[in-house]
């Protein structure tokens, strides 16, 4: 399998989540972990707006205001899950003048 067809696969599935997040939220945590699960066994790096997307705790799929808090604070994004009540956060560059 080429990494181009693993890369299209991934987007597939975090599209797929996307959408049947509003109906089946079990469904929409398998098929990130089946993205994630893809992506490593072939060794491929998940894009950043994906890695983003969900729990690196309970590996949940994210929607900020429904099972999500999304905050700014100090130059850090802080997400916070409210499934497994962990947060991660993510730091700011600040820009270059």
């Amino acid at each position: 399998m080429s990494i181009a067809i693993v890369k299209h696969r991934i987007r597939k599935l975090f599209s797929e989540a996307d959408e049947t997040f509003s109906t089946n939220k079990k469904l929409a945590d398998r098929y990130v972990e089946l993205a994630r699960k893809i992506g490593m066994k072939m060794n491929v790096r998940l894009p950043k707006k994906f890695k983003r997307k969900f729990c690196k705790h309970c590996n949940h799929y994210l929607k900020p205001g429904v099972n999500s808090r999304v905050r700014i604070h100090k130059h850090r994004v802080t997400i916070y899950c409210m499934d497994c009540k962990k947060f991660t956060r993510i730091p700011i560059k600040p820009k270059r003048s």
